[in-house]
């Protein structure tokens, strides 16, 4: 026999009614007051819940069995957080408005795609280069049932009614984008889904659901929580049936997300518009100030000639001048770019001369980071340094990739000059 407390059982009806109430306001009064139904207590700051099991009352009369109880939905009464628990569930239905879709909260990114794939079971993936992680869950996945990989340009005609097309937009590391509708309408001409990683390019920045994703899948590690202090993951979708088939999954694959890190997510989702649009507009004058000074036709000054003496190349969403892409993308291309250095020794030497940009991997914190991708990823091109922009002033960021590129330009002249007295 299974039971309900009181506090629970309304807390779970605040969470089933909280988006309907608070749909009409604007996403950043959304991130702040969507889960105000939630509130069973007087704290301004959302508590923090820490406990893995909740009381059931000690009335008889009030006891029921789960299926009576609903304890295999965020709405029904709290029993044992690897279903369902308080934190979690605010968090989720914080997400689910700024999504537009149910969201469930995994314990990382790749929690998220190995349950999304669990749950379709295709037999046929279509993916692109992008994130070596999501290709080593593909990978683990194609141990176990027949999943076979193709690439994302296959033709449509390889895929089948169940299948998937795994769509990365923007990219890593890249930070270049692709057409949601237009896989949208490759997968669905042939009864397959569409899921698209929408890391790179958050709530503010793009809606996947409004050309034609079936499943919209984040690592919440990076922008949603913004802090490179948490771990998570996030599946959001349309249809309520694979919501609930997702939900009921997740209890038996034992992948949610811990307590403190719903916390965590809590406190970042109200600083998020603030801290994408921030970030992704610092990124685009960056990128703007680097690609003016790398497609000069002639050395102008002595910051375009350190330009282009060390860096041979630039991607970023910005660049991209397809007619789609304004309207996908209308409030700005991502906080993240890359650049090519003109060899691996330059790309190698960079971030050890930098002050603001941070040498490490991941992305979407408020510092600033700057990563040789080789060191995490194999396949990365060994010139390839990926910019994550952070919350710095972007000039201070400008002047700091200045200071480094003479820094590693005055190191390659030392070398050359070492060895050539060497001879």
């Amino acid at each position: 026999m299974a039971s309900t407390s009181d506090d629970n059982s309304k807390n779970g009806s605040a969470v089933h009614s909280a988006t309907h109430s608070i749909k009409a306001f604007a996403p950043a009064t959304m991130a702040l007051h969507a889960d105000d139904p939630c509130n069973v207590v007087t704290d301004v700051a959302p508590p923090l819940h820490v406990s893995t099991t909740f009381r059931y009352p000690k009335e008889m009369e009030k006891w029921a069995t789960a299926e009576e109880c609903g304890h295999n939905e965020p709405s029904g009464s709290h029993v044992y957080s690897r279903i369902v628990g308080p934190t979690s569930a605010r968090l989720e239905v914080i997400l689910s408005v700024l999504l537009k879709g149910r969201a469930l909260t995994y314990s990382s990114g790749l929690a998220a795609l190995h349950s999304a794939l669990v749950f379709l079971n295709p037999k046929r993936i279509s993916i692109g280069e992008g994130y070596h992680g999501c290709h080593g869950v593909i990978g683990l996945l194609s141990k176990l049932t027949s999943l076979q990989k193709l690439p994302l340009s296959c033709p449509a005609e390889d895929l089948h009614p169940g299948d998937v097309i795994h769509l990365e937009t923007p990219l890593n590391p890249t930070g270049e984008a692709l057409s949601i509708a237009y896989y949208a309408e490759k997968a669905h001409s042939r009864g397959a889904y569409l899921i698209v990683d929408a890391t790179f390019g958050p709530p503010g920045l793009q809606d996947p659901f409004l050309w034609g994703a079936d499943i919209v899948m984040h690592s919440g590690t990076k922008y949603l929580g913004g802090h490179s202090d948490m771990l998570c993951g996030v599946l959001a979708v349309k249809r309520e049936e694979w919501y609930k088939g997702l939900f009921e999954e997740r209890i038996y694959l034992g992948n949610m997300i811990g307590n403190l890190e719903g916390w965590l997510g809590i406190r970042s989702l109200k600083t998020l518009e603030l801290r994408v649009q921030r970030q992704s507009a610092s990124a685009g004058k960056l990128v703007a100030w680097l690609h003016d000074r790398l497609s000069a036709s002639h050395s102008d000054s002595p910051v375009t000639t350190l330009i282009q003496s060390t860096t041979s190349n630039l991607t970023h969403a910005s660049l991209q001048l397809y007619t789609w892409l304004s309207a996908q993308m209308p409030n700005g291309h991502g906080p993240v770019f890359a650049i090519y250095m003109r060899s691996e020794k330059l790309a190698r030497a960079l971030p050890g001369q930098l002050r603001l940009f941070q040498h490490a991997t991941s992305l979407g914190g408020v510092e600033s980071l700057i990563e040789w991708r080789a060191m995490s990823d194999p396949e990365a091109d060994g010139k390839l340094l990926r910019i994550s922009v952070g919350l710095e002033e972007w000039k201070d960021l400008r002047d700091d990739l200045l200071d480094g590129l003479r820094g590693v330009l005055e190191r390659a002249v030392e070398d050359t000059t070492g060895e050539l007295e060497g001879l």
